[in-house]
């Protein structure tokens, strides 16, 4: 397991649209490693997620954990460990929810992006078996934010209000108390 270089913004790969793994793809020795340095990457870099590309990867993989009771998030709703094969995204209620957004791709800025509040997950996991998750609000957002990288989107895409698109120590400063949270 190792710790990879995270891509930061402008760099081709994280714009490429992302190719779908076989069952016998990801159940493969080198796809299981690369899964085990994403998880420690994240880990590494304080993320909630982290989808290939980031990683210099053309995959259509990523992984979420989000600790339940997070202080830095301040919600109560937790996502164990996923791992995320060849995802379908279906919004299941398209109302607005609006949160401040970071990207461990983009360092060191947040922006207030809104997203549907909730949406089904179809994937495989990491033993190639098909799941599927429902998620609202929060974990909902972080969902739709990694599994927009795998079609080479940026969160700062969405930002519809460019005056809520701030530097950390700003947000910090002037829009913490609206919610932010750097979901890689």
């Amino acid at each position: 397991m190792a710790i990879r270089k995270v891509a930061r913004l402008g760099h081709p790969m994280l714009r490429q649209p992302t190719r779908q793994l076989s069952k016998q793809e990801i159940k493969s020795p080198e796809v299981q490693r690369l899964v085990d340095d994403m998880i420690d990457t994240m880990h590494e870099y304080g993320g909630v997620g982290l989808a290939a590309p980031q990683v210099h990867e053309p995959l259509r993989l990523a992984v979420i954990e989000v600790e339940e009771l997070n202080e830095r998030y301040k919600i109560a709703v937790g996502q164990p460990l996923l791992v995320i094969f060849n995802a379908k995204v279906t919004v299941l209620d398209p109302t607005p929810y609006g949160f401040w957004e970071g990207c461990l791709s983009v360092p060191g800025l947040r922006g207030y992006v809104e997203r549907p509040r909730k949406v089904r997950v179809d994937f495989l996991d990491r033993g190639a078996e098909p799941r599927s998750i429902v998620a609202e609000d929060f974990l909902a957002t972080v969902f739709q934010h990694e599994l927009d990288h795998l079609d080479g989107a940026l969160y700062v895409d969405k930002i519809s209000d460019r005056s809520r698109f701030a530097f950390v120590e700003e947000y910090q400063r002037f829009h913490m108390q609206e919610g932010g949270v750097a979901i890689d």
